[in-house]
């Protein structure tokens, strides 16, 4: 008698873990987005599979955005030529010439792209705060999401890991 009672039970349970186990990894994959950058170019995470990929959302009127430009740059020129890519993607509310201006003022060596209508914001969770940085291992999955300023050895120890 409590052998039937159990059955449903342990059937629900069972159930339950399939499901979170088939969606729990997609839970932690990255968005198929395309970005677009200031240059015209399109990015696709898709297409960069196989690579280590940094994207972070930032303003140009962000104090903790423009204090990680150093480190993005520093970022970019250790691991670029290893497979590293980084996708600086400016807020919808930042006027474009701004970002235009700010990448050629800073010499940005990595790709920047506008979030014009916030889409991109929204496929990472939403994204409201600057800087939001998302690490994406080379199998596509997010490793790591920072609001606020990353913890500059850290991200290297990660990459370096990737790589």
């Amino acid at each position: 008698m409590l052998r039937r009672q159990l059955r449903p039970g342990l059937l629900l349970a069972f159930l339950l873990a399939g499901a979170a186990w088939w969606l729990l990894p997609a839970a932690n994959s990255a968005p198929d987005v395309q970005f677009t950058t200031i240059s015209g170019k399109k990015i696709s995470l898709q297409a960069l599979r196989g690579k280590p990929v940094l994207v972070t959302f930032w303003a140009t009127d962000c104090p903790g955005c423009i204090k990680e430009i150093p480190h993005l740059i520093s970022l970019y020129r250790q691991f670029h030529e290893r497979g590293l890519e980084i996708i600086a993607v400016a807020m919808y509310y930042d006027p474009p010439n701004h970002v235009v201006e700010m990448a050629r003022v800073r010499r940005l060596p990595y790709d920047i792209a506008l979030d014009l209508r916030g889409s991109h914001a929204r496929a990472f969770g939403n994204v409201q705060l600057t800087p939001s940085t998302f690490l994406i291992s080379p199998q596509g999955s997010i490793v790591a999401q920072i609001t606020g300023a990353f913890d500059f050895r850290q991200m290297q120890d990660s990459i370096d890991n990737m790589l």
